[in-house]
């Protein structure tokens, strides 16, 4: 047998990562290398060859509902890390680094009613924090998380996900740093039988911002959803760069990610979004598509879009992908200037509906509602 961080040469895939604690178990990352390729390594404040700014804890707060725990734990507490260990180097620096995590705990067969909001806030200017969050979800017990990056800073952090049989679990990835922001962030779940995790991702704020999500399945009739927003302006880089592993039978997973960009020069908004779909040779009755669709607004910006398809059975339901890069509809456009409407009020129109399919299945209302005022604040700094 195999142990889960040896490598079979005969027969790699892209769910054999090799991951661990120790920073010093991974070589720093150079701009060749594949995972790192699009972003600039020399932004990343250190994060990746260890020249950061002294190190700090997390400053984060968790609100408070009946039937969960939320508790401040050591670096060692045996929570932590159960399934999310980290898979290269920045967020094995997070883990060496870090003083303390935070560890969320939902009681079996609880549905909480109200979101479990979990605000960080960036430490600012000299210095860099780190953190580490475990969410455990107990069987048949449903919540909603949120997990909302406000401030400006450096920061970087390893979440994990565990759902239990039949457990529902959304998780809200609220993105909106400052716009002098570093963040990097690890995140992981591991879905039980017959669960469903619904994982959203809105990254608006921060100068460089990498969100890597993976979802691995422990049972049949796991069910995984993975939607996510992004809008890029001048100066921002944001990625996304996820993987879902189907390693049992009959479990379905659903990707949908829209971005849009806007930039003055070449290159100065960028956005990189690399979707992996892994069906393993046991993985029979898997059921999965993913789709990634970004918006170019301006001359100014750049997006990368890479879907990828690794599939070692033929007894599947279906899988598929598809992506696409692209400017505004003329046609569109023309159509709503035809009924009266002012160009500019127009365009504005047309790139609200292309969200909307994603903001509207977030199911914290107040929170869709803020995406749509951020996506109205980010039109307005478009010219008519």
């Amino acid at each position: 047998m195999v142990a889960s961080n040896e490598f079979n040469p005969d027969k790699i895939t892209k769910g054999d990562l090799f991951t661990s604690t120790n920073v010093e178990d991974f070589p720093v990352p150079h701009g060749r290398d594949e995972v790192w390729r699009f972003i600039s390594l020399r932004k990343l404040r250190g994060l990746h060859n260890g020249e950061f700014l002294p190190a700090v804890a997390q400053a984060v707060k968790v609100s408070q509902h009946p039937g969960v725990s939320a508790e401040t734990v050591g670096r060692d507490d045996e929570r932590l890390g159960r399934v999310g260990k980290p898979s290269d180097r920045v967020a094995a620096q997070a883990w060496t680094s870090m003083p303390e995590g935070q560890v969320i705990t939902v009681a079996p067969e609880v549905e909480v009613e109200d979101p479990i909001t979990v605000t960080y806030t960036g430490r600012g200017e000299g210095v860099t924090s780190f953190g580490a969050t475990s969410i455990e979800v107990g069987h048949h017990a449903q919540a909603t998380v949120v997990l909302q990056y406000v401030g400006s800073g450096t920061h970087a952090d390893n979440v994990e996900c565990i759902l239990g049989d039949g457990a529902h679990l959304t998780v809200i990835v609220d993105v909106d740093w400052e716009n002098d922001a570093v963040h990097l962030s690890n995140q992981v779940a591991q879905v039980g039988r017959d669960a469903v995790l619904r994982h959203n991702s809105a990254i608006f704020g921060g100068e460089i911002v990498r969100i890597v999500p993976r979802v691995n399945f422990t049972a049949p009739g796991g069910d995984a959803e993975l939607l996510g927003v992004y809008f890029a302006d001048s100066g921002q880089y944001f990625e996304n760069r996820m993987l879902v592993d189907h390693s049992v039978p009959n479990c379905r997973s659903h990707v949908l990610y829209k971005g849009a960009l806007q930039g003055e020069k070449k290159n100065e908004a960028r956005t990189c979004w690399v979707g992996d779909v892994l069906i393993r040779s046991n993985a029979q009755g898997t059921d999965t598509y993913e789709t990634n669709n970004n918006l170019i607004l301006t001359d100014g910006a750049r997006a990368d879009a890479i879907p990828n398809l690794e599939i070692e059975t033929g007894e599947i339901t279906g899988a598929g992908h598809a992506a696409t890069v692209g400017r505004f509809d003329d046609i569109e456009l023309f159509y709503l200037m035809s009924r009266g409407i002012p160009e500019a009020e127009a365009r504005r129109l047309i790139i609200r509906g292309f969200f909307n399919e994603v903001i509207h299945r977030i199911p914290v209302q107040t929170l869709s509602e803020e995406l749509e005022n951020r996506i109205s604040e980010e039109l307005e700094k478009i010219s008519a």
